[in-house]
């Protein structure tokens, strides 16, 4: 078995032909389908089922496949990692990141790099939520990723910054004139939810944190994309909660931004298999030279503020290990406990056992302290 027959059996699967995939690796059908029999003599069975019009992988073929995919990408990450301790210009980089950081933190970002570094290529891998992200750098489809990093990663964790949870809201919103608000004060307000919300206690963050202020947040429109969200409450149909990046980064400040009171606050992560090296290592000395700081939001260029309040400390959701103490708190504002997410960012460089990324347990907040975060 070899890895070039590996790569001739994943054509044939993404292809679904012989003959397109003898096309796309530049070989002879003769040729593929003698390394394809090769390769299923080593194995001790057909990973291929020939049909009248194409072909697909057998049970066997199926459960060979993400192995032989791992292996593929392996090997080339090797040849990157190689070439990049070598000090060699050229190749791939390939990185994974939640949309929200695609879209408002990463352009200026692979801007940068274009110019410090042209003769490298960027792929950008987007995904949903950090347990898709995980799973891209589990099998070898990326690099390194960018975003809250999983509990327990057994690879190498970086921290590059921390980002803020803001809520959105149009022009002549009734809180227009301020910067903060609480979520009670939204509790008869509707809601633009998203799908790439993560889940905390077993629910979606946001049905997690308004039963915990009292109320279930009426849903008034669902979106695939947090930058969807954004244009939406803007135009009013209601107020969503999303990274402050998002805001200022992706699709403009057409709107007002409010913090959170107290302020909703997460850890941002490159994690990866193995330490980065050559431009992986530059790649993340850029990120965190470049990463967004300051989350408090903008003052609102329309209604004058409202009068002054005093904000307690910000919420952390990170994860609570050890557990974490509640926050103090003005007698007017509850206090506040932090928040584990489905996916928390771990502590700078870090390597250990591997074990499964499952969600962290949930920790109670005391019975006084009755506020939540969403991320």
């Amino acid at each position: 078995m070899s890895l070039r027959q590996m790569e001739y059996f994943l054509t044939v699967v993404e292809e679904g032909s012989f003959t397109r995939a003898a096309e796309v690796l530049h070989v002879s059908q003769p040729a593929l389908s003698h390394q394809i029999k090769a390769l299923e003599r080593s194995v001790g069975g057909a990973l291929l089922e020939r049909l009248p019009r194409g072909v697909r992988p057998t049970p066997m073929g199926r459960a060979f496949r993400p192995h032989a995919e791992l292996a593929v990408r392996s090997a080339a990450q090797a040849h990157r990692a190689a070439r990049a301790t070598a000090g060699a210009e050229g190749g791939e980089l390939h990185v994974a990141a939640v949309h929200a950081l695609a879209v408002g933190v990463l352009p200026e970002v692979f801007a940068h790099w274009r110019t410090a570094h042209p003769g490298v290529l960027l792929r950008l891998h987007e995904y949903a939520e950090t347990a898709s992200l995980q799973e891209a750098v589990e099998r070898g489809a990326a690099d390194l990723a960018v975003g809250p990093a999983p509990a327990d990663w057994p690879g190498t964790t970086l921290t590059i910054g921390e980002e803020e949870i803001v809520l959105v809201v149009p022009f002549d919103d009734r809180f227009a004139g301020r910067t903060t608000v609480t979520l009670p004060e939204l509790a008869d307000r509707p809601w633009v939810r998203c799908a790439m919300e993560p889940v905390v206690h077993g629910e979606r963050i946001l049905d997690w944190a308004c039963g915990r202020a009292g109320f279930a947040p009426r849903t008034a429109v669902w979106t695939e994309h947090s930058s969807t969200a954004v244009r939406m409450a803007a135009a009013g149909v209601g107020v969503c909660a999303v990274p402050s990046h998002v805001v200022r980064g992706a699709v403009g400040e057409d709107c007002v931004v409010l913090s959170p009171d107290p302020p909703w606050i997460r850890p941002l992560s490159v994690f990866s298999r193995v330490p980065p090296t050559g431009v992986a290592e530059a790649f993340v000395d850029l990120l965190r030279a470049r990463f967004p700081t300051g989350t408090a939001p903008a003052p609102p260029t329309a209604p004058p503020a409202a009068p002054a309040r005093t904000a307690p400390a910000a919420i952390a959701l990170a994860p609570p290990a050890p557990a974490p103490a509640a926050l103090a708190s003005p007698a007017s504002v509850p206090a506040a406990v932090a928040s584990p997410v489905s996916a928390p960012a771990a502590p700078a460089r870090t390597t250990s056992a591997p074990t499964a990324p499952a969600h962290t347990a949930p920790v109670p907040p005391p019975a006084s302290a009755p506020a939540a975060a969403p991320a």
